[in-house]
C-alpha cells in the first residue's frame, strides 16, 4: 500500500506469498475448490483485510466437485473475526427484469425439489419402507 499499487493476480500465483498491508478481494469464489480457498485464506498477513465474494447459485465447477466457498462458509461461520453477508434478490441492482428472472428460477428450483421429494417419498412407500 505504501506504493499505492493495485495488483491483479490469478489465484494460482498466491501460493508461497504472504499478503500483508493489503486489502484483498477474491471474486467468483464459488468456483474455487476447498484447497484453493484454504490456500488463499492462509496467505493473509497480520494487517491484511480480505473480502471473498461468490454466488452459490452460479457454481461452474464439474458436477462431482463441491464449491470451496460453500465448505468454507460452513467451517468458518463461528470463527471470531470472520463475518458472512448474504444478499438476496432485493439487493440486485441490474436491469429491472433480473429480479423477476431470479425469482422465476427460484420458483422453478423449488418446484423441482418438491417434485423430487414427492417422487422419493412415493418410491419409499412402494418399496414398503417406513417414513421417518
Amino acid at each position: 500500500m505504501a506504493n499505492r499499487i493495485i495488483e491483479i493476480a490469478p489465484l494460482a500465483f498466491m501460493r508461497g506469498r504472504t499478503l500483508d498491508n493489503a486489502f484483498i478481494i477474491l471474486d467468483e469464489a464459488q468456483n474455487c475448490s476447498t484447497l484453493q480457498i484454504k490456500m488463499f485464506l492462509t496467505r493473509l498477513g497480520p494487517t491484511a483485510q480480505c473480502v471473498i465474494t461468490g454466488d452459490l447459485s452460479q457454481i461452474d465447477l464439474p458436477y462431482n466437485q463441491k464449491s470451496g466457498l460453500y465448505r468454507a462458509m460452513q467451517i468458518l461461520r463461528h470463527v471470531d473475526g470472520i463475518a458472512e453477508v448474504e444478499l438476496n434478490v432485493e439487493d440486485v441492482v441490474r436491469h429491472r427484469l433480473v429480479k423477476e428472472i431470479i425469482n422465476a428460477y427460484e420458483k422453478s428450483d423449488k418446484a423441482l425439489r418438491e417434485k423430487a421429494e414427492k417422487a422419493e417419498k412415493s418410491a419409499r412407500k412402494a418399496r414398503g419402507e417406513e417414513e421417518e
